[in-house]
């Protein structure tokens, strides 16, 4: 899958209330500032029918079995890979996406306790040898994430309404992943400033850039 690739693929992840949207902006300045044209996009999502797989698996009303959870999202993942990120990418183009992959093993395997072999042999069948190139996490403790949760508008979503043990199972298997994947993901403090991370985070971005084109 990864034939004729020319672009980036960097993705931003974190447990609900880490501050993505902070980091989105912080990390597509940076890139733009280098002269790089990047698109950003969201999972699930990006696409119309993602869009509408993203509005189903969100809605609390909508009382999903876990399997179905992750047939679901990885539905609107291969779409969503189909119909705009690889085509973006072999264009030439840089793709940042709010939430990919790691998100299910997170939130899937880890909140809902699928087994992450189960979620593997998905990821095979959908991504094939396709992996982001740079994935900036997120990490804030519970009680900050929920904090700024509340302070939040709007109401919440079906995983923002889950319980402070689903969200702990969460955050403690985002950081399994960068523990194991530490040359792909780079581990943020989330508990600092908005200004902090935004800095640590152009500091890893103009490193990543550094290393393209060296």
């Amino acid at each position: 899958m990864n034939q004729h690739i020319k672009g980036k693929f960097i993705t931003v992840e974190g447990i609900d209330g880490a501050g993505k949207t902070v980091l989105v902006s912080t990390v597509v300045a940076t890139i733009r500032s280098a002269g790089i044209d990047i698109i950003t996009t969201r999972e699930p999502g990006g696409t119309s029918l993602g869009e509408q797989l993203r509005n189903l698996v969100l809605t609390p009303e909508n009382d999903f079995c876990a399997e179905a959870e992750v047939l679901t999202i990885f539905a609107a993942r291969a779409q969503h890979l189909e119909e705009l990120i690889l085509p973006q990418l072999r264009a030439g183009k840089w793709v940042l996406c709010d939430r990919f992959t790691d998100s299910t093993y997170a939130y899937q395997g880890g909140g809902r306790l699928v087994d992450h072999k189960r979620i593997g042999v998905i990821e095979e069948w959908v991504q094939r040898d396709f992996r982001p190139d740079l994935t900036l996490l997120l990490d804030a403790d519970t009680e900050t994430s929920q904090s700024r949760l509340l302070n939040s508008s709007g109401p919440p979503d079906r995983f923002e309404m889950e319980n402070i043990d689903f969200h702990e199972r969460v955050r403690e298997t985002y950081r399994e992943i960068a523990a194991k994947e530490s040359g792909r993901v780079k581990l943020i403090d989330a508990n600092k400033t908005e200004l902090e991370v935004s800095d640590l985070a152009r500091d890893l971005m103009n490193e990543f850039l550094a290393a393209c084109h060296g």
